[in-house]
């Protein structure tokens, strides 16, 4: 099986349950033809880059699943006939150093990596009162 990742847009229209059941539909039509569903990552609704069918915002979902390659054609089709489907693309992770890029992004949509540091912090090392050095002359 190939490691594939594929991300869609729906349109911003769709109430929340009709948003699910487009996703749950994609996530069936993956399962039904063999492939394994390694994780699905909400992005939340966004702007887009430029307006899409009179559309300048888009709820975006990507998934990332083991497949064959006789399933990205049945994906696309379903993708291409689908009305609420405003963009879509689906990326396949060929060699080793791709794979292991692959592997990482499933770990982080799992595990949710913890925030970064915040600036405060920074603050307070700048705001300390410096040292004076012994050696200076009086």
């Amino acid at each position: 099986m190939k490691l594939y990742e594929t991300m869609f847009i729906l349109k911003p229209t769709l109430v929340e349950e009709e948003i699910k059941t487009r996703l749950e539909f994609f996530k069936e039509v993956i399962t039904k033809n063999g492939g394994e569903i390694e994780t699905c990552l909400d992005m939340g609704m966004r702007n887009l880059a430029y307006e899409i069918k009179k559309n300048k915002r888009g709820y975006y979902f990507v998934i990332y699943f083991k497949a064959k390659p006789s399933l990205i054609l049945e994906l696309e089709r379903n993708y291409r006939i689908n009305e609420e489907i405003l963009r879509f693309i689906v990326i396949k992770y060929e060699n080793k150093k791709e794979q292991k890029a692959w592997q990482s992004l499933v770990n982080k949509a799992n595990n949710k990596p913890e925030p970064k540091p915040t600036k405060a912090k920074k603050e307070e090392v700048a705001t300390q009162p410096k040292e004076q050095d012994s050696t200076e002359s009086k």
